[in-house]
C-alpha cells in the first residue's frame, strides 16, 4: 500500500453563498509527482490555502502523514512538514540570495534568533544554505542582493528558502508565472532535482510544464474534484477536453 504524505477527506469552505471547495477528497502519495489543474475559478488557490491553514474549512480534514491537522495554523503546518511557494515571490528582496535561504534554513534548526549575530557563529547554517545553493546552480549569486536577479533565478531562490525547511510536502503554485519563457527550463530542471522523498505537487495552467512534471494529475472545475489519472488518461478524457483544455491546447502541450 501506498504512503499517503497529505490528505483531505470531504474538505469544503464557503463563502457566503459561494462554495469556492465541495467536498473534496484528495491524497498526496509519498515521493509524488502530481499536478493540480482547472480553469480560473476552480478552486485551486482556496484548496491550497486550506491545506496549509491560510485558511479554515467549513467542513472536511486535512490529514499529514495520517494526522488530523485541520485545526492547526499555518507556522505549525510549515515546521511539520508542508512548505509552499507562491505565484508572486515573497522574498527579501533587500538581502543577499545566501541570506535569504539561511533564514529559511535558521528557522528549521531553531537558530533564527542567533542570525542576528556575526555570520560566523552559525557555520552550519551557512554551510547548509551554500550546498543547497549549489545544488540549484546558484552559488555563483550567493553574494549578489536578490533585486539583481532576473526573475527566473529569483523564483530558483525562492524553491531553495522551500526546500531549506526540508519539507515532507511541497506546494508549487504555478512556479514559472512571470518567468521568461527562455527561462523556464531552469524551473524545470530544479524541480527534476529536488529529492524524491520529498511529495510535490504543483498548481498549474501551463500544460507543457504539466506534461513534462506530473505522473498523476488532479483536475478541479467549479471547486470540486472533477477528473485524476495519469497526464495520457486526462489527455485522452474528452470531458476534460470539452471543459477546460480543450483539443488544440491538450495536442500542443504533449505534441
Amino acid at each position: 500500500m501506498t504512503d499517503i504524505s497529505l490528505e483531505t477527506e470531504g474538505l469544503g469552505r464557503h463563502f457566503g453563498a459561494l462554495t469556492a471547495v465541495n467536498g473534496v477528497d484528495f491524497k498526496l502519495a509519498a515521493g509524488a509527482r502530481h499536478a493540480l489543474i482547472g480553469p480560473n475559478g476552480a478552486g485551486k488557490t482556496t484548496f491550497v490555502n486550506l491545506l496549509t491553514g491560510v485558511l479554515t474549512p467549513t467542513r472536511g480534514r486535512v490529514l499529514l502523514a495520517g494526522r488530523d491537522i485541520t485545526a492547526r495554523a499555518q507556522a505549525e503546518r510549515v515546521k511539520l512538514g508542508i512548505a509552499r511557494t507562491f505565484q508572486i515571490n515573497r522574498l527579501f528582496r533587500g538581502l543577499s540570495v545566501l541570506e535569504n535561504v539561511c533564514i529559511s534554513v535558521a528557522e528549521r534548526v531553531g537558530a533564527a534568533t542567533s542570525m542576528f549575530y556575526p555570520a560566523g557563529r552559525r557555520v552550519d547554517v551557512i554551510d547548509e544554505s551554500m550546498d543547497l545553493l549549489d545544488t540549484l546552480k546558484l552559488g555563483d549569486a550567493a553574494r549578489h542582493c536578490v533585486s539583481e536577479l532576473p526573475y527566473g533565478r529569483q523564483r530558483l531562490v525562492e524553491l531553495a528558502i522551500a526546500i531549506g525547511l526540508r519539507p515532507r510536502v511541497l506546494l508549487l503554485d504555478e512556479p514559472a508565472a512571470g518567468v521568461p519563457s527562455a527561462e523556464t527550463h531552469i524551473i524545470l530542471d530544479a524541480i527534476e532535482r529536488l529529492p524524491e522523498q520529498i511529495a510535490v505537487l504543483i498548481i498549474e495552467h501551463d500544460m507543457d510544464v504539466v506534461f513534462r512534471f506530473a505522473k498523476r494529475v488532479t483536475v478541479m472545475v467549479g471547486g470540486a474534484v472533477f477528473a485524476e489519472g495519469t497526464p495520457r488518461e486526462i489527455e485522452a478524457n474528452p470531458h476534460v477536453r470539452e471543459v477546460y483544455l480543450g483539443q488544440a491546447a491538450l495536442s500542443a502541450a504533449h505534441g
